[in-house]
């Protein structure tokens, strides 16, 4: 049986992208197939239609990395074992494939959706929130009372992340690229904003603390940043840096990171283990779900394209490169 999906038809900009009919996936083992209604955009579907970020061995060529849609098919104990049943609606990490009528993922990968949910809403949670908790409290150990650094609040990784942190009890900066950004950021709870473009977020830092620093600081941007993070971070404070739009290099003074007692990490959570993945779930569907459920922490939508349309992806892509965007792009297929 075939799909109708989206293709990376060459390496390229966004034109690359295309509608094809492909063949529907196979369950693998652990896996479970959805029927997907709507799926994520996301930073790394950019990179890897440019070409420089190929899939995994064994992972779909088709992009998309977040869906949410109904459990079409999978072994019935392996199901029950996870509280599912075909039929459910869930939302899903995946490691690619997501552009699709169809996609497989791992069951561990899995989570329901939150009580009042769209699917489009559902959607726009795995990767985002998935990458949050890896990287501000799993790696950097985000502490209730710290301050957290976000850069590229507005982003939809920020997004979240300013409403994770908020909800867990931290005090949360941000930096964006306008005005309007910026108080998109302070209305989700942000307890300062920073306008890059007109002020050195570093600077900024130490003002609002006090000369204190920063506990943790959210890098989405590395290479002449990494320098002035470390000068804004506070003694034993921790960096994470999960993509490097800046670029690769970084010059930093090694004497301020001893001094400091300064970890300086990075990660990528696509060739991370099921296994690894399956705990992130696990942590977020008793800490983080439950802030879904109460309102704590709530989906923003900046923009959602009909995958029926052959120049949606195209379009979402441009979008996100253009960098107009505030919260989470998405792709919906079911009522298209």
């Amino acid at each position: 049986m075939t799909m109708l999906a989206f293709e990376i038809s060459q390496p390229g900009g966004p034109e690359v992208l295309r509608h094809a009919q492909r063949m529907m996936p196979s369950l693998g083992a652990g896996e479970l197939l959805i029927r997907v209604q709507a799926s994520g955009i996301n930073r790394p579907d950019v990179l890897q239609r440019q070409g420089a970020y190929p899939p995994p061995p064994g992972a779909s060529d088709l992009p998309g990395l977040e869906v949410a849609g109904v459990i079409e098919a999978g072994d019935a104990a392996l199901l029950a074992e996870h509280g599912f049943a075909i039929g459910q609606n869930v939302c899903a990490l995946t490691h690619g494939g997501g552009y699709a009528e169809f996609c497989v993922a791992p069951v561990g990968q899995c989570l329901p959706w939150p009580s009042g949910f769209s699917a489009v809403q559902a959607a726009s949670l795995p990767e985002t929130m998935f990458t949050v908790w890896a990287n501000v409290f799993d790696r950097a150990r985000l502490q209730p009372g710290e301050t957290l650094l976000i850069q590229g609040g507005s982003s939809g990784i920020g997004v979240a992340a300013i409403q994770m942190a908020k909800a867990h009890g931290a005090r949360v900066f941000v930096t964006a690229g306008s005005d309007a950004k910026c108080q998109a950021c302070l209305d989700l709870g942000a307890d300062a904003a920073i306008n890059y473009k007109r002020a050195d977020f570093s600077a900024e830092v130490q003002r609002l603390t006090d000369g204190r620093g920063v506990d943790v600081i959210l890098d989405m941007v590395a290479g002449e940043y990494v320098a002035r993070e470390v000068q804004c971070l506070a003694d034993d404070g921790r960096l994470v840096i999960i993509a490097v739009q800046g670029g690769v290099g970084a010059s930093l003074n090694a004497g301020l990171v001893l001094r400091k007692r300064l970890t300086i990490s990075g990660s990528t959570l696509r060739p991370r283990t099921v296994a690894y993945k399956a705990q992130l779930a696990s942590a977020l569907k008793a800490k983080a779900w439950p802030w879904l459920e109460s309102g704590q922490v709530k989906p923003v939508i900046s923009a959602m394209f009909s995958a029926r349309d052959p120049q949606a992806a195209a379009q979402a892509h441009a979008l996100m490169e253009s960098g107009g965007h505030i919260g989470k792009i998405m792709l919906e297929w079911s009522g298209a």
